[in-house]
């Protein structure tokens, strides 16, 4: 597939061939999904933590006698059943992340990345890199290319002023080619690919 190439002045300088087996891959929706709860599931930190009976600070002895007394047998303060005591099956520090074997994944970009071929929202650039790491800079230049959602994915290393400059823009967001991942592709609207990220990415997914 061909595509068009340009420049951050919106300007035609070429064009580039890209590979049908990572940028023309059948929709999967199945597979976006099943991509987006696994990194979101990561994302979780799970340090939610409630006190148990044996945790909390209450005294553990035995409030009335066994038998005799016309009521319940209870324990000690810090059951559950108590004001001030631990709770019951509350939740515990552990880890929400989920498996999710490597071929999907893979083939999940591929498809995040052909759904935006698709929909006509792909732009390859030549290369992205600004002569001063101002906001104002960049912001003109997106406008000229009438970009407002838009998730920029350079080479192996950021130019700095680029990077600089997208900080304090909302709806932009600037990741390396190795940081590139189906949840950031779907969240902005326009996905803008550096001559480089494109020849890494195939690379990397063929």
């Amino acid at each position: 597939m061909e595509a068009k190439l340009t420049n951050l002045d919106n300007q035609a300088v070429g064009t580039i061939q890209l590979s049908d087996e990572v940028f023309g891959v059948d929709p999967r929706v199945d597979l976006l999904q099943r991509m987006v709860v696994y990194q979101l599931a990561r994302r979780q930190q799970g340090t939610h933590k409630t006190k148990t009976y044996g945790e909390v600070s209450a005294s553990t002895k035995k409030i009335v006698r066994q038998k005799g007394s016309g009521g319940a047998r209870h324990g000690g303060r810090g059951a559950p059943q108590f004001r001030g005591g631990g709770k019951a099956f509350g939740p515990v520090v552990r880890s929400h992340a989920s498996d999710l074997p490597k071929k999907v994944r893979k083939l999940a970009l591929k498809v995040a990345l052909s759904a935006k071929a698709r929909e006509g929202k792909l732009i390859v650039i030549d290369e992205l890199k600004l002569g001063e790491g101002r906001t104002r800079v960049l912001a003109q230049k997106l406008g000229g290319l009438g970009l407002n959602s838009v998730l920029f994915i350079g080479g192996n290393e950021l130019d700095l002023n680029f990077a600089r400059a997208a900080q304090n823009l909302p709806h932009v967001d600037v990741l390396p080619q190795q940081g590139a991942n189906v949840y950031d592709i779907l969240r902005r609207e326009v996905l803008v690919l550096s001559k480089d990220a494109v020849e890494t990415l195939e690379a990397r997914l063929k």
